[in-house]
């Protein structure tokens, strides 16, 4: 019973970049969860990534992580970027699947939450800084960490995130910029916190949906002040928001159990809509000028896709029977996954379900270009898949990676294993991709 902005949960054809000024095009750099415009996909120059894969073959090195984490890692420059979170006690290992197991509660023993810096050419760490030392004050699921949620930066700062503790800026040398402490709070059943903060113009944009008070701020990039603030009618959600930049307009796009809301970057309610899941973990992401947002908890009927045209005010959502309105381009009823965000490559809108189907859509219409397909008996998946090279890349949890041709028919080509378990989404930069199992941080590039 459960969700990840790993897995789930970051920031169109115009906005591709909108939540990295500045980042180079191709696959130079991965400043965010699932890349440029949150959308887990590498240009058509990608041909010289890998597409097989083992423990040993195409890999340039393997390096110890300390402690647990599904934050995913960021690569700018030379350097990877993750967190992790070490404990002094025993922790509980996560099983895979789906798992019903009711409240949690805060471990007893001291934990360290950390930030760590890797070499891209070696794999060695070039610095790691504590950032906080205690015992927790609040639980996380069996499934969760400490550090789901996946740093971001512009090329010279880095911006942390430790849900329930803090959020912490460092110059790339590992230096402490600024730091803001969080007030923890309560998750429904104790289950943690996991979306990312957005970076867009300045500004750091941090969705905190929980069981108390839920809110939206801006912070400033440069000094952590806070710009602005709205509380939300919300509770536990764990996807992360989105800046959707399009011709009219720049919004800060928000998914939640109890409605789906648009913000201006002042704060200012620009739009909303009802009608998803019950549990809301996909990252929403734009492209042909659609803005596309999801959710599928594996135990409700109704898991949603909607396609979302630029220029919505006040409520939006559908009527009883609607498909479409003025704003909702088109709408699937059951087609929304439950852990990973949804893939959109060529015309295609792609979407892997947790326990292992595939489905893919005309992305501008939603018609169905085939139904479910069954990538593995037994297989469950968290991580969000990738994208490059006219292939589909599918991270299950027992860290197998399914590898299908893109296009109008389905066909897995095939599985490369890395043999532990793993629910963090890759990274992709420099010619390399960069997987995070619950050991190792994994650089695999074509040749080695």
């Amino acid at each position: 019973m459960w969700a990840f902005a790993l897995g789930s949960g970051l920031t169109t054809s115009v906005g591709l970049h909108a939540g990295q000024p500045g980042q180079p095009p191709g696959q130079s750099e991965w400043r965010q969860f699932r890349g440029p415009g949150a959308r887990g996909v590498v240009p058509d120059d990608a041909a010289t990534l890998p597409d097989t894969w083992s423990t040993h073959h195409n890999v340039a090195w393997a390096t110890d992580i300390p402690g647990m984490g599904w934050s995913s890692p960021i690569v700018t420059g030379d350097t990877v970027f993750l967190t992790s979170v070490v404990s002094d006690g025993d922790v509980e290992a996560p099983q895979s699947g789906l798992y019903f197991g009711g409240d949690r509660d805060a471990p007893t023993s001291v934990h360290h939450w950390n930030v760590y810096a890797v070499d891209v050419a070696s794999g060695s760490r070039i610095w790691e800084r504590t950032v906080h030392s205690g015992v927790p004050q609040m639980a996380h699921h069996l499934k969760n960490t400490f550090a789901s949620e996946t740093p971001v930066t512009d090329g010279e700062r880095l911006y942390v995130s430790f849900g329930n503790v803090g959020l912490f800026c460092f110059d790339l040398a590992g230096q402490l910029l600024w730091s803001r402490e969080v007030e923890p709070s309560l998750t429904r059943y104790g289950w943690g916190t996991a979306a990312s903060p957005v970076l867009h113009h300045g500004r750091l944009y941090v969705v905190n949906d929980n069981d108390g008070q839920s809110y939206v701020t801006a912070l400033s990039a440069e000094t952590g002040g806070e710009v602005w603030r709205v509380d939300r009618d919300e509770g536990s959600n764990w996807s992360t928001p989105f800046v959707w930049e399009h011709a009219g307009r720049t919004e800060l796009v928000t998914t939640g159990t109890d409605k789906v809301r648009s913000y201006d970057l002042s704060g200012e309610l620009l739009w909303e809509l009802t009608g998803m899941s019950s549990i809301v973990i996909p990252t929403p992401f734009a492209e042909f000028g659609l803005l596309y947002i999801a959710s599928g908890y594996v135990g409700d009927q109704v898991r949603p896709v909607f396609a979302i045209r630029p220029g919505a005010t006040g409520d939006i959502s559908l009527a009883p029977g609607e498909t479409s309105n003025e704003y909702i381009v088109w709408y699937q009823r059951q087609a929304g996954p439950y852990n990973p965000s949804p893939i959109l490559y060529g015309d295609i809108y792609y979407t892997l379900l947790d326990r292992g189907f595939f489905t893919a859509h005309d992305a501008r219409t939603g018609a169905e270009v085939y139904g479910r397909q069954r990538l593995a008996v037994g297989a469950a998946f968290t991580s969000s898949p990738w994208a490059y090279d006219g292939k589909i890349f599918a991270l299950s949890e027992e860290g197998d990676t399914y590898v299908i041709r893109a296009g109008v028919d389905y066909e897995v080509l095939h599985t490369n294993s890395l043999d532990e378990f793993t629910m963090a989404t890759p990274a992709i930069a420099q010619g390399s991709l960069f997987i995070r199992t619950a050991s190792k941080l994994y650089r695999i590039t074509d040749g080695e």
